[in-house]
């Protein structure tokens, strides 16, 4: 799929079924598994106050909600921005519950028939760190994605800094074979030979972070080639 869109909503609270709504919206593209820099960022009025949860994890307040537009008005702006996409959630079952009831209450049908697809990075996650924390926050920690200007939830940022994370999780085998450029030296090139046999090298040792994000690599590599890796297939011999 070379068109991705990372996909994050902040809500009033946490039951769409009981009445709670979509406020804010945050999508980044991916091209080719590269960021684009296009985006979609949208604040939504709910016509509804936030539950006291949901309001200390996202700080957007009724009274700033009050003059943004109801979805209703932008869910064709939102859709446009998605179709035919693959689009990248975190905990896809919450934010897809939310949007297929937006949907509903404007007429339109789920939002799996707008898209190409829909990948759960949470599921990908805890197939990867079985047993372990898995949400946002501790998958930045673990795989060395900076997230240090999230003090509360907004929508863009943790798209953002969800697509960082999906690209360390799927990182798969296509840069496993690198190109020598330099080899191709023409005619009347010649390479300069430098004797390093007295130099005296550091061995600079891995961080835990490092080491997280290089078993993950690991982990998809092999699940990729269905356990057929070479360490794998050492370790059963």
């Amino acid at each position: 799929m070379a068109r991705q869109i990372v996909f994050d909503t902040e809500t009033t609270g946490l039951s769409a079924e009981n009445g709670d709504r979509i406020i804010e919206i945050g999508c980044v593209e991916l091209l080719h598994r590269k960021l684009t820099g296009r985006t979609l960022h949208l604040y939504i009025n709910p016509e509804r106050d936030s539950e006291e949860g949901a309001l200390r994890v996202h700080g957007l307040t009724t009274e700033f909600l009050s003059d943004k537009p109801k979805f209703a008005e932008v869910a064709d702006q939102i859709l446009d921005f998605m179709r035919d996409a693959e689009i990248i959630i975190h905990n896809a079952a919450f934010d897809v519950g939310f949007v297929d009831k937006e949907l509903e209450r404007v007429g339109y049908p789920p939002f799996a028939s707008h898209v190409a697809g829909i990948v759960d990075t949470l599921v990908l996650a805890k197939e990867m760190f079985p047993g372990k924390r898995n949400s946002l926050d501790a998958l930045c920690d673990r795989l060395g994605v900076d997230n240090s200007g999230r003090k509360l939830h907004g929508a863009l940022l943790d798209a953002e800094l969800l697509a960082d994370v999906y690209i360390c999780l799927t990182r798969g085998q296509d840069a496993l074979l690198i190109a020598d450029e330099a080899s191709d030296t023409g005619p009347g090139l010649l390479r300069a030979s430098i004797d390093l046999s007295s130099l005296d090298l550091p061995v600079l040792r891995a961080s835990e972070q490092e080491q997280a994000a290089h078993e993950a690599l690991l982990a998809q590599i092999d699940k990729d080639s269905k356990g057929k890796t070479v360490w794998r297939l050492q370790e059963t011999a």
